[in-house]
């Protein structure tokens, strides 16, 4: 069983290397992969209404298989990503670094498999996943499945989270 599991990690490691900001050296078949901001309402996330912009967002992301159709399969993530979240009842923020790389495979039924090392952030709703109601910044060696319904199941070989609701709260 840990065998299965480790099996998409050395797959990053070996596609990606360590995270490396992006940049026009990353070579053909990397493209800009920006975040846009986002704002969710008190209950949803924390117990305050939350606002979320990058404020660095260097992240790139390249293609690494399609299916039939053409539509993304597998896809890689790098880059440097820096999220500014604010509580926006209070105004308290705190800058997030989410500058991890990622192997994403997009399923046919709408589900995922994220194979990540490094900082990822991740909001989970009330009764949404293994990690409580909340945003997260998730660091280590891990992989996450987001079923077809968007429940997420965070598995970490090595790695910590970071309660940013409790930061800004």
């Amino acid at each position: 069983m840990r065998r299965t599991a480790l099996a998409p990690l050395a797959l990053v490691a070996v596609l990606l290397g360590p995270p490396q900001p992006a940049s026009a050296a990353d070579g053909p078949g990397w493209e800009p992969a920006p975040s846009a901001p986002w704002d969710v309402a008190a209950g949803v996330r924390c117990d305050f209404p939350v606002h979320g912009e990058p404020v660095v967002d260097e992240v790139v992301r390249r293609v690494l298989s399609t299916h039939p159709d053409g539509s993304a399969r597998r896809v890689a993530y790098k880059g440097d990503l820096v999220i500014r979240v604010t509580n926006t009842g209070t105004g308290a923020t705190h800058d997030a670094d989410a500058s991890g790389s990622a192997v994403v495979e997009y399923r046919r039924d709408g589900s995922q498999r994220w194979a990540v090392h490094g900082p990822v952030f991740v909001g989970v709703g009330e009764g949404g996943g293994t990690l409580p109601r909340g945003l997260y910044i998730v660091d280590g060696v891990y992989t996450m499945d987001i079923g077809a319904t968007g429940y997420k199941s965070v598995h970490l070989v090595h790695g910590s989270t970071d309660d940013l609701c409790a930061r800004i709260g």
